[in-house]
Formats: structure tokens, sequence, C-alpha cells
């Protein structure tokens, strides 16, 4: 601990350093007042913006990674989903989730996630799918449409389901990003995320500002953080992905469930929330990009 002399002697050089500055300013600007005012030298006009709304070299790495995912024909990872809600006391909260993901492009998804929330799985082998809840022993069953893409927009539309991985798992992740893409630019490098040299770009699509960690050797994402920008609480949404494995070898029998389909069936609807007199409910449509990740 500093003793009562030591804070006196600090006080004292403190109180000494303030007073020859103060005297050293008053001077100059004696000094300065006693001399006839310089012209002041013409403002050179504003430098025009010289850089490109859309970066090259973020174009590049974004374009990779999506070339890296949409090149595998089958694909596992774990998305751990981390999102804010405002807490009753005003700062956020931050929920998360985490899901086990296996497809196999063009017909096959699972998602199995664990937590933290209710328990869910998700499969869809190219003609059904069907959404489980283990807890409950409850299961929905439809027809699918034959591509995981269709699967994901059907599961959307009829039942509110809605994967915030989406972007990584579509057929041609670039094009769904570029469609909507307003700025990109490249921010550096980081050696401490995931336990590998990551490029940090940052970017705006369908209205959503995305800082995404992409691996600079492997060029898979490591890490994305978005806010939307039409939020006005400008909350936080992050999504982890971690334990790759690109082009493995899945069981035939990965995407579907006998105790899932054993399980008592319920309608494959959407939970419409009970409303205010007088509330209209939100239009139905595509799941996209800005559809924030649904409160557990």
């Amino acid at each position: 601990m500093i003793g009562g002399k030591s804070v006196g002697r600090a006080l004292l050089l403190t109180w000494l350093v303030l007073l020859l500055a103060t005297g050293a300013h008053a001077q100059t600007a004696s000094q300065a007042a006693k001399k006839p005012a310089a012209e002041k030298p013409a403002t050179p006009p504003a430098a025009a913006e010289t850089r490109p709304a859309l970066d090259p070299k973020a174009i590049d790495i974004l374009k990779a990674a999506c070339g890296r995912l949409a090149a595998a024909h089958t694909m596992a990872f774990t998305a751990v989903v981390g999102y804010e809600s405002p807490s009753r006391l005003g700062p956020p909260l931050v929920y998360t989730t985490k899901s086990e993901v296996t497809l196999q492009r063009p017909d096959k998804l699972r998602v199995i996630t664990l937590g933290d929330g209710p328990a869910s799985e998700f499969y869809y082998d190219g003609k059904i799918m069907m959404a489980f809840a283990p807890a409950e022993n409850l299961v929905a069953i439809a027809d699918a449409p034959p591509t995981i893409d269709a699967a994901l927009k059907a599961a959307y539309d009829s039942a509110d389901i809605y994967f915030p991985f989406d972007d990584v798992i579509v057929a041609d992740p670039y094009k769904d990003l570029a469609d909507g893409m307003k700025r990109a630019f490249y921010i550096g490098q980081s050696n401490v995320f995931a336990g590998a040299t990551t490029d940090m770009v940052a970017y705006v699509s369908h209205g959503v500002f995305v800082q995404a960690w992409i691996g600079a050797e492997d060029k898979l994402p490591r890490m994305l953080r978005a806010i939307f920008l039409d939020d006005p609480l400008q909350q936080r949404h992050g999504l982890e992905l971690t334990d790759w494995q690109l082009d493995l070898a899945v069981p035939a029998d990965a995407f579907g469930s006998s105790k899932a389909s054993s399980a008592t069936r319920i309608k494959f609807a959407r939970p419409e929330a009970k409303l205010p007199p007088g509330a209209q409910p939100p239009s139905k449509g595509k799941a996209s990009n800005t559809q924030p990740p649904k409160n557990q």
C-alpha cells in the first residue's frame, strides 16, 4: 500500500508539473499575441474516397471460403450460436444453442440441437422432413422438396424452422451472399482464434453487418459476428463453427430416426403466437439472411 508521505509527494509533484505547464502555455500565448497573425494556408479540398465499396481482397477470401463449402459433397460441423436479447434491467442477456450438423449434397440434412433450450432434431432425406422433440416424444413429418435449399425454405414457410448457419449449407453460399452485398473490406489476420491463423473480413449483405474469421489455410469459416442494421438496439449475434469434416463417409441411415418416426405425431405447422386484439401477425416469407435466431 502507498503511505501518506508518498501520496503527499505525488500530489506536490503533480501540482508543480501543472504549474510549470500552465506558465509555459501562458508565455507562449503572450509571445504569439505580439506577432502578426500569419495567413492560414488554403484548406485543400477533401480527398475523394478511393477505397472501393467491395475490397477485392475481402471478396477473394469470401469467394474461397464459399467455394470450399460448395465443393464438399458431405460435411459435418458443430455450430454454437449466441445471440443477445434485452433483459428486464435493460442490458442484453446472451442465449446460446449448440447444434451438430451433417449433410450430404444435394438432398440430405441432419441437425441435432442439444441446448440451451429444448433439445430438437431435424431430419431431411430428400423425400420427407421430420422435426422431433425428444423430451416430449413429439414429431412433425411432412413431404419435402428434392434439394436442401428448397427444404430449408419449406421448413421455414410451413413451420417457422430456421437455422442461423443456413448460409453455410446452401448449394451456392457466395451467390446468396453477393446478391445483397453492399460493402466488404479486409481487416487483417488473427493468430489466436480457433488455434489457427484466420483472415478477418467485414461485409454488409441483406441489411446485416458481419465480421467473419476465415481460416487462412483451409478457407473454412470459424466465427461470424452479426448486427442487423435495422435493429434499434444493435444486438449482436454470433456463430462459432468448429469440428469441421469435409467429404467424410456418412452412414446411409444418418438422415432418419426410428425413434422419431415412432413418436406421437403433431401437425407440421408454424407455432403462431397469440396476439393482442387488433394486432396483425407477420407476413409469411422466405427464410433469409436477415432473419434473426428465435428465442429459446
